[in-house]
């Protein structure tokens, strides 16, 4: 089993025999919440054990599959709350993936917590590298060890098949027993060891639609020759650059057997390994490092982008943490945005202004990007401010920026050149550039004062949007005072104040939206007479903020250098009145949209229709889970994940005239047919926490594009069946855009009486994906690998014959 080879694998290692015996440790919740608790790593060298030092406290476990990474020192807010009591080097965080809380550590030594932390990242290291079949015995003995309640390491044929039914797996009991018997039970004791059930299992999951595609090129019914290897990648996977060399290469980097090898022929575990394995999946190796020309412009290129970054959750009541820059960070994002308020003491703060959020110190989130911007992507990231201090604390903020992030920080034109246009992320690779507004163009001369009173145009184009609504929610609020004169009052209290208080959420007339909105009108009113200071200003370079009036205008009067932000709703207005404008003011200018007030529970719109105008800045909410994070990781998993994804030629050419409603006006217009054959599922995941319950599974293929690429179907469900799933069901799709589009596959658990349940899902660009037959490695809600659970399809895409355009 794979634990065996992990124990192998730690001989040796002192930090992994020292976790092995266990230590004490404390678990830090918060300032006042610090338990002492006992860790072991257990013999499976996969789980960690953890319980109080109480007698009868119940116990917990984790697995390092759940664990992203393991932060050294203060890294943490908690942490960083009882820095005076412990010193950095005993402390560390362990950071899991998706939305699960830290766990924040502190080790009674410096060497104590140095062996966990090289331990930890030693195992993390190891499942990394992982091949395929590694994890699916992984993941079975993992199973195994879940069943196996009195630890004794053997299970009888009641017992497996119970196990079997948890797993997914509705298999028929008479043929089970006989494999249980006959083929497993090679002890003859009438129940399965560990590494016997793992060949039981393998038994009753063979492959059958593999084995079906194996025999069809195999020359002898046994093996795959080298010709029968180039045959099939010419034919099935529509390969055509040295097939013979390829062909060489699979051999000798997946085929088990070193007779076969000498052979220069592959087995049916090989031909498996291979069509498991990175290179046998629908994304593309050949995407998966940086690829694209990064010297272009900024504006050419689409950039990942989250919105009030800061917030872990809704936009009203959520916390705010330094952890939503670093989660942002460490997903490629490269640009993050920063609320700033006037705090005690003269020290900016961040928060949702005007609502109950909790704040965090503008210097603490400085920190976490000065330390986590550059260390999954070199590319440049923007700090987009939100700017609503007083000049006093704007100049704390330039202080703390200039002092802390230092040389990373942009501070003048690059080479000190006159500019001419934006620079490239290439030219910027390594800085920090900040979003905001500025006093002086970027040649020395004053474009109103030295001191020229500001607005927060994206707030102004927020309340345009939505508080206006358009009339509906002023009639609804001046309704509701004309009937009451209380509030009425308290209105009026409200404006002279220019803030709103907590009793404002328990009135019954006004609605939170509505509050909400009200707040950030009132903001604005306080704003409009705000100043800027120049200490702040000096800090923005190629990002400046501006209002946007209108297409004409800014192709008249605009700045290379000028932001405009728009929210959801007026982006999709400006779409649909100008679409070939705003893509034509796209090619020349950066901007970026976010989402509208109203979405005060942290959901995100589509940014595909974003994409599809040319808006490089689509901020999302990172902390939420759903179609439009998939969307987003989907594009920019990309490009070594670098946060920076070139738009097609058509998008970034300032004298073409791509219109996203009308794509076949296109010069070089040629749409494309795909045809995707859902041919089986793999180890699907349970939905349902009933052990008797097992998914009716379904798959469907949505594409995402412009407006006439918008298109989804699916197969049929296959009942009681999520551990290998049969459909061969075949659906096709005409592309019209392909440049633009992104294809998400989703698997349900199907339901005739209500929603389907969601099971897994996996977006990736059109452009990305790998003809032939493939398999497409399953993503969580969240985004992380639900190993090892796939589908298996193939796909192939044709141009489609177009008539010429005789208009």
């Amino acid at each position: 089993m794979a634990s065996t080879e992990s124990g192998l694998r730690i001989q040796g290692d002192e930090n992994l025999q020292s976790m092995l015996v266990g230590t004490v440790m404390r678990k830090i919740k918060s300032r006042t919440w610090k338990k002492q608790r006992y860790f072991k790593l257990q013999d499976d060298c996969m789980t960690i054990w953890y319980k109080s030092k109480k007698a009868g406290k119940a116990h917990s476990t984790f697995s390092m599959r759940d664990v992203e990474v393991v932060r050294e020192g203060h890294q943490s807010e908690v942490l960083l709350s009882i820095a005076d009591e412990f010193p950095a080097n005993r402390c560390f965080t362990v950071v899991f993936h998706g939305r699960r809380g830290n766990l924040d550590l502190v080790a009674e030594s410096a060497e104590e917590a140095q062996s966990w932390i090289k331990g930890m990242r030693k195992l993390i290291e190891n499942l990394e590298n992982m091949g395929e079949r590694e994890k699916l015995d992984q993941w079975i003995g993992d199973w195994f060890k879940k069943a196996d309640k009195n630890n004794d390491g053997r299970m009888n044929f009641k017992e497996v098949r119970d196990l079997l039914r948890m797993m997914n797996v509705d298999m028929n009991e008479h043929h089970a027993h006989r494999l249980f018997t006959q083929m497993a039970d090679k002890s003859q004791t009438g129940a399965l060891e560990g590494d016997e059930f793992v060949l039981f299992y393998k038994m009753i999951t063979q492959r059958e639609d593999i084995l079906k595609i194996f025999q069809e090129y195999s020359s002898d019914g046994q093996k795959l020759s080298q010709s029968d290897i180039e045959d099939f990648l010419r034919e099935e996977q529509l390969e055509d650059v040295d097939i013979q060399h390829h062909a060489q290469e699979l051999i000798k980097y997946y085929e088990p057997s070193d007779t076969a090898k000498q052979l220069k022929a592959m087995t049916f575990d090989g031909f498996l390994m291979y069509l498991g394995s990175a290179e046998g999946s629908i994304f593309s190796p050949k995407c998966r490092g940086i690829f694209q020309d990064m010297s272009q412009p900024l504006c050419h290129y689409f950039i990942s982008s989250s919105h009030n970054t800061y917030l872990m959750e809704d936009q009203l009541r959520g916390q705010s943490s330094v952890e939503g820059y670093i989660r942002a960070l460490n997903r490629g994002c490269r640009c993050v945005e920063v609320d700033c308020w006037d705090g005690a003491n003269g020290e900016p703060i961040v928060y949702h202004g005007h609502t109950f959020t909790s704040k965090i110190l503008f210097k603490d989130v400085v920190n976490a990007v000065g330390k986590y911007a550059f260390k999954i992507s070199e590319y440049p990231v923007i700090l987009s401010i939100e700017n609503h201090c007083s000049v006093d604390q704007q100049r704390v903020m330039a202080q703390h920026l200039k002092h802390i992030l230092g040389d990373k920080l942009l501070r003048g034109m690059l080479d000190g050149r006159a500019p001419v246009g934006l620079p490239s992320p290439e030219e910027l690779k390594g800085k920090i550039l900040l979003k905001g507004g500025l006093e002086e163009t970027l040649n020395g001369t004053v474009e109103d004062s030295l001191t020229g009173e500001v607005s927060d145009e994206d707030e102004v184009a927020e309340i345009d949007e939505d508080i206006l609504h358009r009339e509906s929610i002023r009639r609804r609020v001046k309704g509701n005072v004309s009937q009451n004169p209380e509030l009425t009052t308290f209105l009026s209290t409200m404006c002279s104040c220019a803030f709103v208080n907590e009793m404002a959420f328990s009135h019954k007339n006004i609605l939170k939206a509505d509050l909400f909105l009200l707040r950030k009108y009132l903001n604005i009113q306080k704003k409009s007479k705000q100043r800027l200071s120049k200490e702040l200003s000096d800090c923005v370079v190629y990002c400046k903020s501006v209002h946007f009036r209108s297409f004409k205008h800014a192709r008249i009067h605009s700045k290379f250098y000028e932001v405009a932000s728009f929210t959801e709703s007026k982006a999709r207005k400006l779409l649909r009145e100008a679409g070939a404008e705003f893509v034509h003011h796209n090619a020349r200018q950066l901007t970026r949209v976010y989402p509208t007030g109203f979405r005060t529970d942290s959901s995100n719109f589509n940014p595909q229709e974003m994409w599809n105008a040319g808006s490089q800045i689509v901020a999302l909410n990172f902390q939420t889970a759903g179609e439009g994070m998939d969307l987003n990781d989907g594009l920019f998993s990309q490009n070594g994940r670098c946060g920076y994804v070139l738009k097609p030629a058509f998008m970034r050419d300032k004298n073409d005239r791509f219109d996203p409603d009308l794509p076949q006006k296109r010069d070089d217009y040629q749409p494309i047919v795909l045809t995707i054959q859902v041919i089986s599922g793999q180890q699907l995941p349970k939905v349902n926490i009933k052990e008797d319950c097992i998914v009716d599974p379904l798959v469907r293929v949505e594409i995402h594009g412009v407006l006439m690429d918008q298109a989804k179907q699916e197969t049929r469900h296959i009942e009681n069946n999520g551990f290998n799933p049969l459909w061969n069901d075949t659906l096709r799709f005409t592309i019209h855009t392909p440049e633009l589009a992104l294809v998400r596959f989703v698997v349900e658990d199907y339901d005739k009486t209500s929603k389907n349940d969601f099971v897994g899902q996996f977006t990736l660009p059109l452009s990305c994906m790998q003809k032939g037959y493939r398999h497409i490695h399953l993503l969580s809600r969240d985004g992380t690998r639900i190993s090892p659970s796939s589908l298996f399809v193939h796909y192939c895409a044709v141009v489609e014959n177009v008539p010429p355009d005789i208009s």
